[in-house]
């Protein structure tokens, strides 16, 4: 039987760390602070939303909120970006997605500063994850697994990892970072177009599973003892649950719990890590933004 990790357990320690790090840059004068941009009135982002500002409140961050109409303009949409950009009291921005139909998302995620670009989403920060250059921001998923990774000291160093999925908020960033040196892990990577991942997933000693399709991935799909990493999330109708509905992942969990030596359920696996990971980051640009005024006013003083 799989042992079951806890993602939730790892980011309550995560998150203790982080509030412990916000009273000491408080303590010199610094508060980290995230902005989030929220365009209509999307039902799941507004939950999103409101889950993010209670997080950063109990982290003893500044949280702000800026919703805007769905009609909003794209010039209207800048002017908020560039004014949070300049602000000095905010470390990171993100701006919420999905937007409405009328504003492609690529030109303001493009727009937020590198430095405040906490979801990782600049090209910037894409080619830094990439390259492994430290000074970029990897999105809150990816770094949540790695962080999953290393707390459960599941080794990488030669490991063969396989990630189902393409995507460029978690399967390829995480691709860079498990290839890294320090993790040094062989990976491949499959997607809806691969024509039997089968063979692929059963020579996995990390399974990472990001697509969002529901019992994809069943119990003679794994190798055994492998770790097995479930980012799915869908909403499937459940009559006996009060809600009508409940949450489960991309793999069938009960079948291949049986089969897998560590396994992520879905909910309480990766899921709290994202926000967690979140704070992480804005935390980050709060302390690399403390240190650039340090040292600027070093240089003001030295200039006297």
């Amino acid at each position: 039987m799989a042992r079951i990790i806890s993602g939730t357990e790892i980011s309550r320690t995560i998150r203790a760390e982080v509030a412990a790090e916000v009273a000491l840059l408080r303590g010199e004068g610094t508060v980290p602070g995230l902005a989030v941009v929220l365009v209509g009135a999307d039902p799941a982002s507004e939950v999103y939303v409101r889950m993010k500002a209670k997080a950063c409140r109990e982290a003893g961050m500044q949280d702000r909120t800026l919703k805007l109409p769905a009609e909003v303009t794209a010039d209207e949409l800048f002017g908020v970006i560039d004014g949070l950009n300049a602000d000095p009291g905010i470390h990171g921005i993100l701006l919420q997605l999905p937007l409405p139909a009328h504003l492609n998302p690529k030109p303001f995620l493009e727009r937020i500063h590198p430095a405040k670009d906490v979801d990782g989403f600049h090209p910037l920060n894409v080619g830094r994850a990439f390259i492994g250059d430290p000074r970029g921001f990897v999105p809150a998923t990816p770094a949540g697994i790695m962080e999953i990774l290393r707390r459960e000291a599941i080794p990488t160093h030669g490991r063969h990892a396989v990630i189902v999925g393409r995507s460029l908020i978690v399967s390829k960033p995480l691709m860079s970072l498990l290839m890294a040196p320090g993790p040094n892990a062989g990976v491949t990577l499959v997607h809806r177009h691969t024509p039997d991942i089968a063979p692929h997933t059963r020579m996995a000693d990390i399974l990472v599973v990001a697509v969002g399709k529901p019992g994809l991935i069943t119990a003679d799909m794994v190798k055994p003892g492998a770790t097995v990493i479930d980012v799915g999330t869908t909403r499937v109708a459940d009559e006996a649950d009060p809600r009508g509905y409940r949450i489960v992942g991309d793999v069938d969990f009960d079948a291949v719990s049986e089969v897998a030596g560590a396994i992520t359920p879905v909910p309480g696996g990766v899921g709290p890590m994202t926000i967690t990971m979140l704070l992480r980051n804005t935390v980050d640009a709060a302390k690399r933004a403390h240190t650039r005024e340090r040292r600027g006013g070093a240089r003001r003083s030295t200039r006297r």
